[in-house]
């Protein structure tokens, strides 16, 4: 039964042209050719790489992130056995109901027990060091990534010679640069797959989600089919931009604003340019509009181009998020990742606004007394 959909899953109408066979890229005259069997080597990879992050983490970010002001956050609560076994047993957001029989349980404010399982809640929250942590992590992947990829595609061109599609398909040999390109980009996006349970969640995660099995579905797929060229020129559009935004994040943690904002203008213009305007007008023009000119359209073409736009999709989605913060960085000078669910703000706002209102009470006591006492006959001022 194996055996059988085994040989379904791999039949040559659903990967290849019709005029091509597997046997047109077996391995011949020392010219080494894909094959789907290279790809199991990016699951222990992206293991080795999560080892990696944790090394590179405690060695370089976390130095580094002291360097530049980043101190370990120590988030600490008043202990409440009763409230604690509610948060771990029952939910971490209570119901008014559920503030109201805590609050008398306890012998607290509504507002007390309110504050407290917020504090509780951002306790359990990623603290701006291991918000550093991750985006060195990525730069410094991204950057080595993206200059090993410059270094391979300068002289490459675009698109397909049309003489190889006209011939039906492209037969390139799998050259060790390709290989190990490919290998360890599949890698990273395994070890960002695992490592989403643990990692900064965000607004978008289920967008992240998508992106991260996109990116590995199109690059295992691109990979079997030997769409290599295709696969590394969208690998290298997508990491050029991803440097900025890394680094951009990393000088927010640490307060540099000014720097943040640079870094961020940087990103948007790269993203825009090599997200809205060349990956669909160039690189989705020559695997969508010319391969259709020459050939009939066959299964892994049709395949191939719905994942590429459903990465375009996914563009268009962060675009929307970069022109908010854009509008925020232009009009209120600060950048603030529209994408972040934490709490501590939010929080900080409450307890400002509780502050102010309980200065308002105490200046209308004052103000309300001063004003009671030039109505009281004299002589009664010291009763």
């Amino acid at each position: 039964m194996f055996q059988t959909f085994k040989d379904w899953f791999w039949l040559e109408r659903f990967w290849l042209p019709p005029a091509i066979k597997w046997s047109d890229l077996e391995d011949h005259d020392g010219l080494v050719f894909v094959k789907p069997s290279h790809l199991y080597m990016t699951i222990p990879y992206a293991f080795g790489l999560l080892i990696i992050r944790h090394i590179f983490e405690k060695l370089i970010a976390t130095p580094l992130a002291k360097a530049v002001g980043i101190e370990e956050e120590v988030r600490k609560i008043v202990p409440n056995p009763v409230l604690e076994k509610f948060f771990k047993y029952s939910t971490r957001q209570p119901s008014q109901d559920d503030v109201y029989g805590l609050a008398k349980k306890c012998n607290l404010t509504e507002r007390q027990v309110e504050r407290w399982f917020r504090s509780r809640r951002n306790q359990e929250r990623p603290c701006r060091m291991k918000k550093f942590q991750e985006a060195c992590w990525r730069f410094a992947f991204y950057l080595m990534i993206t200059i090993a990829g410059i270094a391979f595609l300068y002289d490459k061109p675009w698109a397909y010679d049309l003489g190889e599609v006209w011939n039906g398909y492209p037969r390139q040999p799998l050259l060790p640069s390709q290989y190990w390109y490919y290998i360890l980009e599949m890698s990273f996006y395994w070890s960002l797959l695992f490592s989403l349970g643990s990692d900064v969640k965000r607004k978008d995660f289920l967008a992240h989600v998508i992106h991260h099995l996109a990116a590995i579905s199109l690059m295992s797929f691109s990979w079997c089919a030997n769409y290599i060229r295709s696969g590394t020129l969208v690998m290298i559009v997508h990491d050029v931009a991803d440097i900025w935004l890394e680094s951009a994040k990393m000088f927010s943690y640490a307060g540099w604003k000014q720097t943040c904002n640079s870094l961020f203008l940087i990103f948007s213009a790269i993203f825009f340019i090599s997200r809205l305007v060349i990956f669909p007008f160039w690189i989705l023009y020559c695997t969508l509009v010319i391969p259709m000119i020459y050939l009939e359209p066959f299964f892994s073409y049709i395949f191939l181009n719905l994942q590429l736009m459903v990465l375009q999709v996914l563009h268009l989605y962060w675009g929307y998020f970069i022109l908010k913060m854009l509008r925020r960085c232009i009009f209120m000078k600060n950048i603030q990742d529209v994408r972040s669910d934490d709490e501590e703000e939010e929080e900080e706002e409450e307890e400002e606004k509780e502050e102010t209102t309980k200065d308002k009470e105490k200046d209308c006591v004052k103000n309300g007394l001063a004003a009671d006492r030039s109505l009281i006959p004299n002589g009664q001022h010291g009763r």
